[in-house]
């Protein structure tokens, strides 16, 4: 009887282990479990309106390379590379331009940086970022940006302070 018994309890273990390695047991959504946005979100893409004024101190026009990066604190991060083209009169003093750009979604922006290359020294007044998908983000500089160096601000917290454009 006791070798029945046996039988009958490794043949029952062995069903309940191959019916687990078939059916994994799934998450349950609590206070122990959470989803990290940019693990959600990396298959999304969010559409991004960029409003950028010259300083009315700047140069009067600038042939600089100037490209830009923000996100969130969650590490999702959006990359503007090479926003100039002096044929089409972008970065003039006093003026204001927009750009329409995509990449992650990025939930409340907390900060921003901007890379300047050249001799011209262009100098932005401010970057407004909006979307659907989040709240508006200015961010103030009114200074000249230092030349091939990644500048701007970080008003996240609990994310590392430099930006890790590609």
């Amino acid at each position: 009887m006791l070798k029945i018994l046996s039988f009958v309890f490794l043949l029952a273990f062995f069903t309940i282990l191959h019916a687990e390695s078939l059916h994994p047991p799934q998450p349950q959504l609590g206070n122990n479990f959470s989803l990290k946005p940019n693990q959600v979100q990396s298959a999304r893409t969010c559409s991004y309106t960029l409003i950028i004024k010259t300083s009315c101190s700047s140069t009067r026009y600038t042939r600089d390379q100037i490209s830009l990066a923000f996100g969130d604190k969650n590490g999702n991060e959006v990359h503007g590379k090479r926003l100039d083209d002096a044929r089409a009169k972008i970065f003039e003093r006093c003026s204001t331009d927009t750009f329409q750009i995509n990449g992650p979604c990025v939930h409340d922006a907390c900060y921003l940086y901007l890379l300047r290359r050249g001799s011209d020294g262009w100098k932005p007044e401010f970057v407004k970022i909006n979307s659907n998908y989040t709240k508006a983000a200015t961010f103030y500089f009114n200074e000249s940006l230092p030349d091939g160096v990644w500048f701007g601000f970080n008003l996240c917290r609990g994310r590392p302070g430099s930006p890790s454009p590609h």
